[in-house]
């Protein structure tokens, strides 16, 4: 019996019936909705990245990521010339099935085809550290490094299961269920990943504490 209860099986039905309980328990009063600032009126200019032009999603596709503020823009570095791609869909309630769609899912559906991932840890250069997972993602000869986490509160997380536990854990507690989907993607010059993990990790420095003013805390 003990060893059933340290399963795997054990530990998903577990979390199932905590999902449960705390949805039902937040429907029975209204849901408490944090305002934010549009993501339209995101910096154009952060530190030495310019923006170079905005991103376009299709209504179709807006209609499928059911987000409710989304911002996808173009960014260059005026120092290197480097250039970084910047995607956030803002959810203000995950109720009604809303949620963030994974890049993990997304990017293969667009014909990308993993290469190499893993998890690592951003020092922000203010005492925070900002657990990201970390993408090579292969379309043809062309390769991209891809960064992403989920932003709820003033929490930063990589996984999402973990991501899902603390949405849980907000709704009971706060009875809130906000949180937002933030993703980097940094062409890969040649073979040279380091020198594309390194711009990207520079561009998540310059663009998190913006990131975090205009998203709920």
């Amino acid at each position: 019996m003990t060893n059933f209860l340290k399963s795997t099986p054990a530990r998903v039905v577990t979390v199932l019936l905590i999902a449960q309980a705390a949805l039902l328990y937040s429907s029975i009063r209204p849901e408490a909705v944090p305002p934010g600032k549009p993501l339209a009126d995101f910096p154009k200019q952060l530190g030495e990245w310019q923006s170079l032009r905005e991103g376009v999603v299709e209504p179709e596709v807006m209609a499928v990521l059911q987000a409710d503020d989304v911002l996808t823009r173009i960014y260059g570095n005026t120092a290197t010339g480097q250039q970084a791609d910047l995607y956030i869909a803002a959810f203000r309630s995950q109720r009604n099935g809303k949620a963030p769609h994974s890049p993990k899912n997304c990017l293969p559906g667009n014909g990308w085809m993993q290469v190499d991932s893993a998890e690592i840890r951003i020092d922000d250069g203010a005492g925070a550290i900002i657990p990201v997972n970390r993408y090579i993602i292969q379309h043809g000869d062309d390769r991209s490094l891809v960064l992403y986490w989920y932003q709820s509160r003033d929490r930063a997380v990589a996984g999402e299961f973990k991501a899902k536990f603390w949405v849980i854990a907000d709704a009971i507690r706060y009875n809130r269920t906000d949180t937002a989907l933030i993703r980097v993607i940094v062409p890969i010059p040649g073979k040279d990943v380091d020198t594309a993990q390194q711009t990207a990790i520079h561009f998540v420095q310059a663009t998190f504490p913006t990131i975090r003013r205009f998203l709920p805390s």
